[in-house]
């Protein structure tokens, strides 16, 4: 219990959703069962399952022996990296881009014990990377999904639409990864060992992936994650308890928060001033997405406009800059558990999302 209580005042964005909540309720009145129909339980229960997925595939030893395959295949950190942020890219354009973060971060984890390298940088990247990636269609990431389906496009009219940008954006990205990882040669220092790999785990852990991810696509979430709960409870109980469970309390209060933020009256009139500027649609949606994160922000923003291309390149932008910005974001500075990353992601993420604002304004 104190360690748990530690946990929770070190954790400050846990505790500034936790302090924002009375006031909110307070502006904005909401009975308990209202309040609980805030919160996407298909998100959260499909998170939950794949932290513990991801977590197990991690305890298996297999990604370990899979980066100690890839390092000396790698001649510099540079082309490591460029690999990692290309397959992170195209996993998240199919997977979306939660999914392809919990494959990829627990390889990027493995890799930073194999060579002593700050694994942080890479991290970052990577949500760049996803961010950019789930972009180009439609079953990317939540936001486009919603989109998609309010437009009416086809799948590949979505795509079309959507590839400008979100292939402008990769490209922004990759070049800044050339100058963000030098070229000094990759060294394993820590060598593997593979005596306490568990291949049953790891076998099982790895065929739950595309099960888990046809339950999610028919809503099957809740159902499918009880199960692999019950099934690691029971068969590899330090699954379960290496989780961050606190990160689920996160997720669920700022769908709570920001959905009470979304109904104030200000709020409101904000989006009513955000769709009077200039290319307003596309603006607008950027910044809002920098303070309700840009899932919120397209399902609110949608209301306001009918400008489809706007509304998704606005939101797809706005997943950049503040770690808010996008719920892939969280997920990557939470799960990494590297110590100083939020700093140095908004060191990267800011300029990205100010080049990326001009970059859709100058292709649009």
């Amino acid at each position: 219990m104190r360690r748990l209580l530690s946990r929770i005042t070190e954790d400050y964005l846990l505790l500034a959703l936790l302090s924002l909540l009375p006031l909110l309720l307070w502006l904005r009145p909401t009975a308990p069962s209202d309040v609980g129909a805030l919160v996407d339980w298909h998100t959260v229960t499909a998170l939950a399952g794949l932290m513990l997925l991801s977590r197990a595939l991690e305890d298996s030893g297999y990604l370990a022996r899979f980066a100690a395959w890839l390092l000396p295949r790698c001649h510099s950190e540079r082309l490591l990296a460029l690999l990692m942020l290309l397959f992170a890219a195209l996993l998240s354009a199919i997977v979306t881009n939660d999914v392809a973060l919990f494959i990829l971060l627990p390889i990027s984890l493995s890799i930073g014990r194999l060579t002593g390298l700050p694994v942080g940088r890479l991290i970052i990247f990577l949500a760049l990377a996803v961010n950019a990636g789930s972009a180009l269609t439609p079953i990317g990431n939540p936001q486009n999904l919603l989109l998609w389906q309010a437009s009416g496009y086809s799948f590949w009219q979505f795509t079309l639409m959507m590839a400008p940008l979100a292939l402008s954006l990769l490209l922004l990205i990759l070049l800044l990864s050339w100058l963000a990882f030098s070229a000094n040669t990759l060294t394993v220092i820590v060598p593997h060992n593979n005596s306490g790999d568990n291949r049953r785990l790891f076998a099982w852990s790895l065929a739950g992936y595309p099960l888990f991810i046809l339950a999610m696509e028919y809503q099957l979430a809740p159902y499918a994650a009880l199960l692999l709960l019950a099934l690691y409870v029971l068969l590899k109980r330090s699954v379960v308890t290496g989780i961050d469970w606190l990160l689920l309390l996160v997720f669920m209060l700022m769908f709570i928060d920001l959905g009470l933020l979304a109904q104030l009256p200000l709020m409101q009139q904000l989006a009513t001033q955000l769709m009077t500027l200039p290319d307003g649609s596309y603006l607008g949606s950027a910044l809002l997405s920098q303070l309700i994160s840009n899932v919120p922000a397209a399902i609110f923003l949608q209301h306001f406009t009918a400008d489809w291309r706007a509304l998704s390149w606005g939101v797809t932008v706005g997943g950049f800059g503040f770690a808010i910005g996008s719920l892939a974001n969280l997920i990557a500075l939470r799960l990494s558990q590297q110590p100083g990353l939020w700093r140095e992601f908004h060191y990267w993420s800011l300029p990205v999302f100010a080049g990326s604002l001009l970059l859709g304004w100058l292709i649009s």
